[in-house]
């Protein structure tokens, strides 16, 4: 165990209260995300993960997302949804499953609702910190206050039993930030599912390929990547409110739209570098599943990329044009093995360790 993590599991046991242990009995964990099917982000994929394994586990999961809600269009995000006026209904919903334990995802408009709900009845709850909101916002909306974006999630991470971030930069950033309870939970990685074979052999695109997955929304800098002079050809794998625009401004650039399951493995290992041009991702699940499949990272040297990529299984610079030429370098067998170190079930366990249970005891 790493001073980094030991120090994580030894605050878990601070103002929060004792965290879970792997012998404790079952629970019946309640989920609140604002983020949940049919989005496809890294929060999905990751809570989706981790709920299938503590259900293997024998815990009972359940999960309450934007779906059972009447919803709006974020602004400016129609594929996002955001639930109206959750409150009655979100109680009404809790009191039926009857949790032992919360775990409180997102800060939108149903974590604020459950978090209202757990303070009023004295429950203790968890959360995780996934976004920098107040990056996102200033990506989106130019200039903003972000002493008072940061001063919000201290308010609303810190009435809770642990905060869990994923990465060792991302909680240092937290902790001179004034959060105070801070607990580390990592990422894993479908290693069966992404492969370096079989291979996507993108046909007809000059090889190298420069491969972009995810969101194609402003706050992931996805412009940085293709402004980009570089050899061979630029792929996109994804949707998002930027690509119609950016399809007009780029016409080169191949945008491939959203893949799925073995597609997006292939796509990933038929990619000679996965170009990363997001600074205000907390993580990266396509950092590691890139690796899975042998892809090596170009990334700026900001969290989630600093925490993911090792040496030799990636590029960081600042100069990011410069970080895809030399990525081609890399050796792939070394992607693979990294990657391999990250596993599912262990974030799944880690997740449960640190939950909280609703009376302290």
């Amino acid at each position: 165990m790493t001073p980094d993590i030991a120090e994580g599991f030894a605050r878990a046991e601070g103002p929060g209260g004792p965290s879970l242990h792997a012998d404790d009995p079952a629970l019946r964990l309640l989920i609140v995300s604002d983020a949940w099917h049919p989005q496809v982000n890294g929060v999905v994929r990751t809570l989706s993960t981790v709920v299938q394994h503590l259900q293997d586990m024998g815990d009972t999961v359940e999960v309450i997302g934007p779906d059972r809600f009447r919803t709006m269009a974020m602004p400016s995000y129609p594929e996002i949804r955001l639930a109206l006026f959750p409150a009655a209904r979100l109680h009404r919903l809790v009191d039926a499953f009857g949790p032992t334990a919360v775990h409180i995802a997102t800060e939108g408009p149903l974590g604020w609702a459950m978090r209202a709900l757990c303070l009023r009845r004295g429950w203790r709850f968890t959360t995780s910190f996934h976004t920098k909101f107040p990056e996102y916002l200033e990506a989106r909306l130019g200039r903003v206050a972000p002493g008072l974006a940061w001063a919000a999630l201290r308010r609303f991470h810190e009435s809770g039993g642990g905060t869990f971030a994923a990465t060792p930069s991302l909680r240092a950033e937290l902790a001179g930030r004034g959060f105070t309870q801070i607990r580390p939970w990592t990422r894993g990685v479908d290693l069966e599912l992404f492969r370096p074979a079989p291979r996507d052999p993108w046909d007809g695109l000059p090889r190298p390929v420069f491969l972009n997955v995810g969101r194609v929304a402003v706050e992931k800098n996805i412009e940085a990547f293709l402004r980009l002079d570089l050899p061979g050809s630029k792929v996109v794998v994804g949707d998002g409110p930027q690509r119609a625009a950016l399809q007009r401004k780029f016409p080169k650039v191949h945008f491939a739209g959203w893949r799925q399951g073995t597609a997006l493995s292939r796509a990933f290992a038929g990619a000679d570098v996965m170009v990363f041009p997001s600074r205000t991702d907390t993580f990266g699940l396509v950092l590691l599943e890139a690796l899975a499949c042998g892809t090596p990272v170009a990334a700026y040297p900001v969290t989630g990329p600093i925490d993911v990529v090792a040496p030799g299984t990636g590029v960081l610079d600042e100069d990011l044009g410069r970080a895809a030429l030399a990525a081609l370098g890399c050796d792939r067998d070394a992607c693979r093995r990294h990657a391999e170190g990250y596993s599912w079930r262990a974030c799944a366990e880690a997740f449960r360790r640190q939950l909280v249970r609703l009376g302290g005891d």
